[in-house]
């Protein structure tokens, strides 16, 4: 099985050097992992009886990523960054943080790891692997197992729960039953997580899993939603289904593909509750306040566009302009999005939505209009000043403004300056 064992020659030249220094260095972690599975990875890891102090006194480039915990980041001949771990064993843990001591053996290195999955080494100069609790056969056999016993594998670091639920999803595999078993037991106690690990797990699976619904089925199901989110409690898999249907951010400068996927799992919260939610998971103010609106607007809109685009007749260029203008010019894309996802799970459910054809040709045009036609204020061919020359100042002139705003929106052809001063002298539109 080591043909599929494949580390680049720069990772190759990085244990060649520890191991021509005297200290046994072995590939680990995600990459080896990924091997067997078929995927390519480029951040392979390595463990070795290096002390962090060896490693920076052997390597010009280095990076200290948790030197208490025995972690060195390395840079390869490519620039690439690896983890490079000492042999170590947990002493004592709270559930959060470890303590961790050096100058064990491998298989004491690998018998602390959370999943037999991930407990699988490799030495490059051997060709030798080292697999003491049956990675290979769970990668086989398609199950994510603790190594050891579960429920300590839980306490002494309770991500490992959220962890599990995520390998599963993104892999196609099943949760061993003792596993699941612990995981279920460490619900009540995932408080104990920090906020910012939390929302990593929630990124990590946006960005990892082709279908989010299935691992965030489990939070559910484990209690992890009880815990940790509590707005998200009674969430059901139909709720979570139109996840599947988001794109996934795999193309660089795409943020916002991430940002809907997660709009998409709290379009199932209470819309108010949700930038308040997403602070406290220690979102940022401006994607809390994104994806909050997102969500408000959504809800206020749903009935509307779904009744409107399932009609005989398509929706008029005046509402999809009227939608944008709710949603505003960046966030109407994402909301169609959203709206297509929603759509097609309620389709695959077999209940009455809109038709494919008709929702892709509603986003074509929304997005078009969005950007090209006046749909804010700021679009209008006056502004505030022309308005103060008329007399109309005040709390009057924001109300004249979003009157004319109305009138361009029906009929975009009269927004100018002419047009709409005309207006504004009449008192209503000729």
């Amino acid at each position: 099985m080591t043909e599929r064992l494949r580390p680049p020659e720069t990772v190759k030249r990085l244990a060649a050097q520890l191991e021509d220094s005297g200290f046994e260095t072995w590939c680990v972690g995600g990459a080896v992992r990924d091997a067997f599975l078929g995927h390519q990875h480029l951040d392979w890891d390595l463990a070795t009886a290096a002390t962090p102090a060896d490693v920076q006194r052997l390597f010009k480039r280095t990076v200290p990523v948790g030197i208490d915990f025995g972690t060195v980041g390395v840079f390869d001949a490519a620039n690439i960054l690896h983890e490079v771990t000492t042999f170590r064993r947990d002493v004592r843990t709270d559930g959060r943080h470890a303590v961790v001591e050096f100058g064990v053996s491998l298989d004491e290195d690998l018998a602390r790891r959370d999943f037999t999955i991930n407990a699988i080494a490799y030495s490059p100069r051997r060709d030798e692997i080292r697999d003491p609790f049956g990675g290979r056969e769970d990668i086989e056999k398609k199950i994510v197992r603790s190594v050891g016993d579960p429920r300590d594998r839980m306490r002494e670091d309770r991500l490992r729960a959220l962890r599990a639920m995520r390998f599963a999803a993104r892999f196609g595999f099943q949760i061993e039953s003792k596993t699941w078993d612990a995981i279920v037991e460490s619900g009540p106690h995932l408080g104990r997580l920090s906020a910012e690990r939390v929302k990593q797990e929630i990124e990590k699976t946006m960005e990892q899993v082709p279908l989010p619904s299935r691992a965030f089925s489990m939070w559910s199901k484990s209690g992890a939603f009880d815990t940790l989110i509590p707005t998200l409690a009674t969430i059901t898999d139909r709720q979570l289904a139109p996840l599947d249907h988001l794109r996934r951010p795999i193309v660089p400068g795409r943020p916002h593909r991430r940002t809907t996927r997660i709009a998409g799992l709290f379009a199932a919260a209470p819309p108010e509750s949700v930038p308040a939610t997403l602070k406290a998971l220690r979102f940022s103010n401006a994607e809390s306040e994104w994806i909050g609106s997102l969500v408000k607007r959504w809800t206020r809109l749903e009935p509307e566009m779904t009744k409107a685009i399932n009609a005989s007749r398509p929706p008029s260029d005046a509402m999809l302009r009227r939608w944008a203008a709710d949603a505003g010019r960046t966030r109407f894309a994402p909301l169609l999005r959203l709206a297509d996802a929603v759509w097609w799970a309620s389709r695959e459910a077999g209940e009455p939505a809109p038709s494919k054809l008709r929702v892709a040709s509603v986003y074509k045009r929304g997005s078009r209009i969005a950007y090209n036609d006046p749909i804010e204020i700021a679009d209008l061919a006056i502004d505030g000043n022309d308005l103060r020359e008329l007399g109309v100042t005040g709390p009057a002139a924001g109300a004249t403004l979003r009157k004319l705003l109305d009138v361009v929106i029906n009929q975009p052809g009269r927004n100018s300056r002419d047009e709409l001063l005309a207006i504004v002298r009449t008192g209503s539109p000729p």
